[in-house]
């Protein structure tokens, strides 16, 4: 991770106001938001818009996506499905993922900073790289989102048509969840995500900046906010190839409600057994996957940065 090459400003060393006008002058006068929110809150509310304004967006996308991880299904099929199941339902399963996804990324992109500047305070004059302070970072960032793993088990299971009779809303699938299996199962799919967090977030904070370095010069506001799209969107598409099958492992676990709690490897060779040890079938969705994260994480990464700028 080539910190010292990146341009953006949530992933330059402290202090973190040196980058605001970068690319603009700021629209507000001087400290207001830095006056309101603190030094570093700046990042937690542009992360909880940028996320906010991506799900919105995209999320008729991750329920056919949903559909392909969770039966193997063809884009064709998942969508019949979704049409089956009539507009109503569409939006069935909205509010988990925007509580979820506003906090998390208010999370990743908060705590990042956050743990940034206190390793580099406490380790860095000790002669501590910073690639490796700024990975531990990103690694802990992530690892404290999966607090949130009860929005993704909620969302899940009302995505799943196979429950649309048994849970009515976000929730009345929480209670059920706690009253009939206690708060565990709430948890249910907790590693897969933390396998899939830390390493994407090292990943991500560690190559956003190098990738922007390759982009055009950007002259202008435009220019600026193409890059940070075009920067968010490779990477996220990239790592949601990567970690791919681990996001299988996590639905298919999730939208088994009750009973024991299988290892990762299990449930991923269950799901390989039942797609007649194939790769592709492993893998149906992934390039519905790979055109969602395109999108997501370019509108993430580019409101991300907008909103820094325009505060």
């Amino acid at each position: 991770m080539a910190v010292s090459t990146m341009d953006s400003e949530s992933t330059r060393t402290p202090p973190p106001r040196a980058g605001l006008t970068k690319g603009g002058s700021s629209l507000l006068p001087a400290g207001v938001l830095s006056a309101k929110l603190g030094p570093q809150g700046k990042h937690y509310v542009c992360g909880s818009m940028a996320a906010f304004t991506n799900i919105l967006v995209t999320f008729p996308i991750q329920k056919v996506l949903f559909r392909q991880q969770l039966h193997g299904v063809l884009v064709a099929e998942a969508v019949q499905q979704l049409q089956r199941d009539g507009l109503r339902n569409l939006y069935r399963g909205l509010l988990p993922p925007l509580l979820q996804k506003s906090t998390t990324v208010a999370i990743m992109f908060g705590l990042y900073e956050d743990f940034s500047r206190v390793l580099h305070d406490r380790v860095g004059g000790c002669g501590a790289p910073e690639l490796a302070t700024r990975s531990f970072a990103a690694a802990l960032a992530g690892t404290a989102e999966a607090v949130l793993t009860p929005f993704e088990r909620v969302q899940t299971l009302l995505q799943d048509h196979r429950h649309h009779g048994r849970f009515n809303n976000t929730a009345h699938t929480f209670r059920t969840l706690v009253t009939e299996h206690g708060v565990r199962e709430c948890y249910r799919g907790l590693v897969p995500i933390l396998l899939r967090n830390g390493p994407s977030n090292v990943l991500f904070f560690g190559l956003r900046g190098p990738i922007k370095e390759l982009l055009p010069e950007a002259t202008n506001k435009a220019g600026h906010l193409v890059n940070d799209f075009v920067c968010g969107g490779v990477l996220g598409a990239a790592l949601g190839i990567l970690f791919y099958p681990l996001n299988v492992v996590k639905s298919r676990a999730q939208s088994q409600v009750g009973g024991a709690f299988q290892p990762c490897r299990e449930v991923l060779l269950t799901v390989w057994t039942e797609r007649g040890g194939s790769v592709a079938m492993l893998f149906r969705g992934a390039h519905l996957n790979y055109h969602r994260s395109l999108i997501s994480w370019g509108i993430i990464n580019a409101t991300y940065e907008l909103l820094l700028k325009l505060l």
